[in-house]
């Protein structure tokens, strides 16, 4: 006799439905997530498996991202719509759903270039740029990490000087996204009153952006070294109001909120898509998705997804209400994109030898994630950030 799985029940439910996520979300909030949903769904999946092979993001997108409303959608003024956290991070969720390189673009240009001008630069630097960026007209990096100083970029040897009235910069910045696309560039320098911010528009002479190729992930998303020949600046290219480390230490906090919301997206197209594969796939005369270990993997993950996702949208809340902690957005971005990472693999187990091709979301995904479980902080300096708080000893001091 051939066994037969039981014919499945007439009602199911997406993994975050089995949350009632919506239930906690406002009208706007669920408006905006479904409208960037569906962006994502009619112009970035159907070409991503060929940006991610060539190793491409066109630059039209960002006047694309621009007619959407998510650059710099956080920030109030100059352009910007001004939304809540959790409405950002719902973006970046959906985002992320199509590939990390479009949330990557998206955060570097509003959480890193742009709110690095918002929160620190003067109101002409505001004016001259913050339209332009969130219009998708201009394109924005963040210089901070360097060759030999990610985690520790107090020892940056970037350079800047004083000559009469203008600012020499030399030195090299690396991995930086969007390096090869962007107009202008937040740069951070050593100067003899401690580190300050500087805007290189990228046609400076003496400043060179040089893509960084062979990638095995974050194919769809440029990035670059950027290298600094004495660039000579005028003094209103300094960010007046950035004085020492703090202040590119703060745009990376915004951008590792997007990230606490944007791996979970990442998560959560992986583990649809294993779904939809189980239930179509026979194995032994039944569908893979009725067998007890099939069921064992999809139930462990939705739940790690779920339970990751109220983390996202409890530190949202935080973060509108009075603030979220460094130190807190760090928990978060522990836990979401450890989790999401080890979803996206266990994903890949589920579709067998089909999950190593582009056709299917989950290896591509895990791919992205070992970049994005690095960059803006490791896990590693993440865990002592949380320890610190926990005991007040920095141990990577």
């Amino acid at each position: 006799m051939t066994a037969t799985a039981a014919p499945p029940s007439a009602q199911t439910y997406t993994p975050l439905e089995l949350f009632d996520i919506d239930r906690l979300l406002e009208p706007d909030e669920r408006d905006i997530a479904a409208t960037v949903r569906k962006f994502v769904e009619t112009r970035l999946r159907p070409n991503i498996e060929g940006w991610f092979e060539s190793a491409t993001l066109p630059r039209e997108l960002a006047k694309e991202f621009g007619d959407l409303g998510v650059l710099g959608m956080h920030l109030d003024g100059y352009g910007c719509a001004g939304t809540n956290a959790v409405s950002y991070g719902l973006a970046c969720l959906e985002l992320e759903a199509g590939d990390s390189g479009f949330r990557s673009f998206v955060s570097v240009q509003g959480s890193l270039s742009m709110f690095s001008i918002y929160r620190y630069g003067s109101e002409e630097q505001k004016h001259e740029w913050l339209p332009r960026l969130a219009a998708g007209d201009a394109i924005g990096c963040f210089g901070l990490t360097e060759p030999d100083f990610g985690s520790n970029p107090a020892g940056m040897r970037t350079r800047a000087r004083r000559d009469g009235s203008d600012w020499v910069l030399n030195g090299t910045k690396m991995w930086i996204t969007n390096g090869n696309l962007a107009d202008v560039a937040t740069v951070w320098a050593q100067t003899d009153e401690g580190v300050r911010g500087f805007l290189v528009p990228t046609g400076t002479p003496g400043f060179t952006a040089n893509e960084i190729h062979r990638k095995l992930s974050l194919r769809a998303s440029v990035t670059s070294e950027l290298v600094l020949d004495n660039v000579r600046l005028p003094a209103s290219a300094q960010l007046p109001h950035a004085v020492g480390l703090g202040a590119p230490l703060s745009c990376l906090n915004e951008a590792r909120f997007g990230i606490v919301f944007g791996a979970l997206g990442a998560a959560r197209d992986s583990l649809e898509a294993a779904i939809a594969y189980t239930q179509s796939r026979d194995v032994f005369d039944r569908p893979l998705a009725s067998f007890q270990l099939t069921q064992e993997k999809l139930a462990n993950m939705t739940v790690e997804l779920g339970k990751g996702t109220l983390l996202a949208l409890h530190l949202g809340r935080i973060k509108d209400a009075e603030g979220v902690r460094p130190e807190q957005v760090s928990l978060g971005k522990l836990n979401n994109v450890r989790e999401a990472i080890a979803i996206a693999r266990e994903c890949r187990t589920l579709l067998g030898g089909s999950g190593i091709t582009l056709e299917y979301s989950p290896l591509r995904h895990a791919n992205n994630l070992e970049s994005v479980l690095t960059y803006e902080g490791t896990s590693e300096m993440h865990l002592l950030s949380i320890g610190k708080a926990l005991t007040g000893h920095a141990a990577f001091r």
